[in-house]
């Protein structure tokens, strides 16, 4: 991060939640835990360097899309003119065969985005290079003092108070055995 270094500390212009979680494979994740104030979500995970993908062990990787889908556009844009802006090397993947900890997957109506530290082995004896680490580091640091780009994601627009709901109890139905069966 060239410019920021030398800044003075100030305020965020909105508030961050660090959530380090460890089982988002089996749906407990930080999507599980979101309230409806939360308007954005950068998830950090693993990418695995295979044949194929366009990830690395260097550099950081900004996710376009999982199997679940692509992720905010406007929020991948984001992360990749940071990496640009603050010369942190970066490349872009999309993971069809991995699910992230996805937000929407979870019913939450955000912004989600996805960047991975290249890895080798992963969910094994994993290998990770400290460039990785550190162009996450730089680029979630200067994501985190960004400025806001779209001004309604700094209002909470309503909770889920008013919405309607399923109802849970089971349907009153009567079966009528007798009827003529219509060829």
């Amino acid at each position: 991060m060239r410019h920021r270094r030398s800044s003075p500390l100030r305020r965020l212009a909105i508030d961050i939640h660090w959530l380090f979680t460890i089982a988002e494979e089996v749906g407990v994740g930080a999507a599980s835990i979101l309230t409806p104030d939360v308007s954005s979500m950068v998830a950090v995970d693993n990418g695995t360097s295979a044949p194929g993908q366009n990830s690395a062990e260097f550099g950081v990787t900004i996710t376009v899309a999982d199997q679940t889908g692509p992720f905010d556009d406007h929020l991948t844009k984001k992360l990749a003119r940071i990496c640009r802006d603050e010369d942190i090397r970066y490349q872009k993947d999309v993971f069809r065969d991995c699910r992230s900890d996805s937000a929407v997957e979870a019913g939450h109506d955000m912004r989600t985005a996805l960047v991975t530290f290249g890895v080798d082995a992963s969910h094994g004896w994993e290998r990770t290079h400290m460039d990785a680490l550190r162009s996450l580091a730089e680029l979630l640091t200067a994501y985190a003092v960004s400025p806001l780009e779209i001004e309604r994601d700094a209002n909470l627009h309503g909770d889920l108070a008013g919405f309607t709901r399923q109802p849970l109890a089971e349907a009153a139905q009567t079966i009528d055995t007798q009827t003529e069966r219509i060829d």
